[in-house]
């Protein structure tokens, strides 16, 4: 339960960040007043697409019938790398 714990916590911190940053670019673009519907679906697609790519799996028949904990764990080890992939390719200010 630990690992799961840990690989859980890793997204989580990481993840967080990034997405306060996004809506912060967002929420003072908008003041400006530039569009920031195109910034949001670049940042944050990949994040929508990726957490239905989580979800799928951890729905799936094979990984349901796993224990718990290993559904979990397999489904948090698959999670850990997508906010450092998502920090990489953030742009860093509107287009």
């Amino acid at each position: 339960m630990a690992l799961v714990a840990v690989c859980w916590g890793l997204t989580g911190m990481t993840l967080g960040p990034i997405l306060y940053g996004v809506g912060a670019l967002a929420v003072m673009g908008a003041a400006e007043g530039l569009p920031v519907g195109g910034y949001l679906v670049r940042t944050l697609g990949p994040v929508v697409v990726w957490a239905a790519v989580l979800t799928a799996l951890a729905f799936a028949p094979g990984v349901r019938r796993l224990a718990r904990e290993t559904g979990l764990l397999l489904t948090g080890v698959l999670a850990v790398p997508a906010p450092p992939v998502l920090a990489c390719r953030l742009p860093l200010g509107f287009r």
